[in-house]
């Protein structure tokens, strides 16, 4: 699940990048940023049950 969460969190740097290039605006990657925290939940909560 490491994997899953390395690949979010790298997905979120080119995003936030992208935002503060000024490229695209806040409003277009607002719901990509809430898929992100999403995931990045699921993969946490599986982790945790996986090594309980």
């Amino acid at each position: 699940m490491s994997i899953v969460v390395e690949e979010a969190d790298e997905t979120f740097f080119w995003l936030e990048l992208l935002h503060e290039a000024e490229i695209i605006t806040l409003a277009k990657i607002k719901p990509l940023l809430l898929e992100y925290e999403e995931i990045v939940k699921i993969a946490n909560t599986i982790s945790v049950i996986v090594t309980t």
